[in-house]
């Protein structure tokens, strides 16, 4: 049986271009991530990669990286689930401020432990753990047991969120999945076995 899942991180987002914390905040593609997001799925095509259904985060980047992905591959409007279960990271106060910015007012330090410890969450918003706890019962509930029955999944998110999944499925820990950098518009192709761990793993960088 086939047991495909596909991972992609949206394209370059304006805000991605600017330095900018963006976590909930919903900036466009820049030409760049656009041309991202079509690359990743002529990648996928040249595989013959197709799928029975595609989820992304209430966020317009994913869903536009979704959209570009499913047009490359010849299957524009399949049918697609949104939910902000997937969306990115929230950066809570963070959103919207230049990370340079960001280190003037709080120190090096501060921000780098906001950016990349696992449990420690900048205010008002989310820790890296806050996100794993907010994706893996959607994925669980929702998107796993597609995959098990023999669908080919697309799910196109944002770095934490998809991190999250990244955990689960390449075995890290929070040790070791803060380090962990998913580029834009780079797909991660996924064949799970019956116990649903990983059969293989291919990444498909330009």
């Amino acid at each position: 049986m086939n047991r495909l899942l596909v991972l992609a991180r949206h394209g370059q987002s304006d805000w991605n271009l600017k330095n900018l914390f963006t976590g909930w905040k919903d900036p466009g593609l820049t030409d760049l991530g656009v041309e991202e997001a079509r690359a990743a799925g002529r990648r996928l095509k040249a595989l013959g990669i197709q799928f029975d259904i595609a989820f992304t985060s209430d966020l317009s980047r994913a869903q536009r990286t979704c959209d570009l992905i499913l047009e490359e591959i010849g299957q524009p409007g399949l049918k697609t689930i949104k939910d902000q279960a997937l969306n990115e990271r929230d950066y809570g106060d963070l959103s919207g401020l230049n990370k340079d910015d960001a280190r003037a007012k709080w120190g090096e330090d501060q921000v780098h432990l906001w950016r990349r410890s696992y449990d420690v969450p900048p205010p008002g918003g989310e820790s890296l753990k806050d996100t794993v706890a907010r994706v893996l019962p959607y994925y669980m509930r929702e998107i796993l047991p597609r995959v098990m029955r023999g669908e080919r999944i697309l799910v196109a998110a944002h770095g934490n969120s998809l991190r999250a999944l990244v955990m689960v499925l390449d075995g890290l820990t929070p040790e070791t999945i803060p380090s962990m950098e998913l580029a834009t518009g780079v797909p991660l192709v996924y064949n799970l076995k019956a116990d649903t761990t990983v059969a293989d793993k291919k990444v498909l960088e330009a």
